[in-house]
């Protein structure tokens, strides 16, 4: 029997018409990597992935205010590290585990949104 190929899609980035077998294709990959920011660079790093990791691992559940109420059953698992600076990886407290707060995905994007300057969800403009 022979293995089972799965249907080429077409690269999702849009205006691009290659086919590929999940995903960019090469050529859209190579130049979104040169499009990142020197922010987002930091997260991509080996040293950030290998702090975010550690952090996780020391601390795998949400540690946001609404989910540090629940007791450790209920709470769910953290997926993401929040700077509390705000500053990321390149600020001077960076990989400062007292300046890191693991989270989940939701809480993050929440908690994010109300700390960023003139965010989409800012309480300053209430």
């Amino acid at each position: 029997m022979s293995p089972r190929r799965k249907a080429l899609q077409t690269c999702p980035t849009p205006g691009c018409p290659e086919l590929t077998q999940g995903g960019r294709c090469q050529a859209c990959t190579k130049q979104a990597r040169r499009r990142r920011t020197p922010r987002t660079r930091a997260y991509t790093t080996p040293q950030w992935r290998r702090t975010r990791q550690a952090y996780l691992d020391a601390h795998p559940y949400c540690e946001c205010d609404q989910c540090a109420q629940q007791s450790f059953l209920l709470r769910p698992l953290a997926s993401e590290v929040h700077h509390r600076d705000g500053r990321g990886p390149d600020g001077p407290r960076g990989h400062d585990w007292t300046n890191l707060q693991a989270l989940t995905k939701a809480c993050h994007s929440r908690i994010t949104a109300v700390e960023q300057p003139a965010g989409w969800n800012n309480r300053e403009w209430d």
